[in-house]
């Protein structure tokens, strides 16, 4: 009795340090592929926005103030209701988006224009990191000058090359970017726009 007791007493501790050794095991085994996953993860959620963005935001800000100035010209320049109302639209729709697009390059840490702004840098350029439609200098004193009808016809034909770049410059953060608000501003930019255009062509009997 005495030698089958400790027969099984043997037999009993050699059971439970296998389970243990294949409990150890088991832990080791998956804990390098957790926290590969979690490495995975934790990478990807930290990509949150790339160059496409920071210039699509940067470049945006004096494309639009510009446009804010060209609106701002309309009052008392021309009488034309319908061109009035679409400044109106213009201003109300692009400051909250300049705003928008302040506070997210701030949240980036980056600078609300690039290094080497200039803001009638449409005439050439990178693809969509040029400012395509900006006004020149000197479009922009014509613009200033004119009244009544000659004012209508160089304020539409000037904010619909406007607004081509600006669906250009969406076009290019859609096809590159990757931050999902900029992006929705793209598209948002791109829809309102495009039928601001249609409206112009419109007018001007296009």
């Amino acid at each position: 009795m005495k030698r089958q007791t400790t027969a099984c007493s043997i037999l009993l501790a050699t059971a439970l340090l296998g389970a243990c050794s294949t409990g150890t095991d088991d832990q080791a085994t998956s804990s390098p592929a957790t926290s590969a996953s979690a490495s995975a993860v934790a990478g990807s959620e930290s990509v949150s926005h790339n160059d496409a963005d920071i210039a699509f935001n940067q470049m945006m800000i004096p494309h639009h103030r510009q446009a804010l100035a060209m609106a701002e010209l309309v009052d008392e320049r021309t009488t034309t209701q319908a061109i009035r109302a679409l400044a109106e639209r213009i201003e109300n729709a692009q400051q909250p988006e300049i705003d928008q697009m302040t506070t997210r390059l701030a949240d980036w840490g980056v600078p609300a224009e690039p290094a080497e702004s200039n803001e009638h840098a449409g005439h050439g350029g990178d693809g969509g990191h040029s400012m395509s439609g900006m006004m020149a200098d000197d479009e922009m004193a014509a613009l200033t000058d004119a009244r009544a009808t000659e004012f209508d016809r160089l304020w539409l034909d000037g904010m619909i090359r406007h607004h081509q770049g600006a669906v250009a410059m969406a076009d290019d953060e859609l096809a590159r970017g990757i931050d999902g608000p900029s992006r929705a501003l793209a598209q948002q930019i791109k829809a309102s726009q495009q039928a601001e255009i249609g409206e112009m062509k419109q007018m001007l009997g296009q």
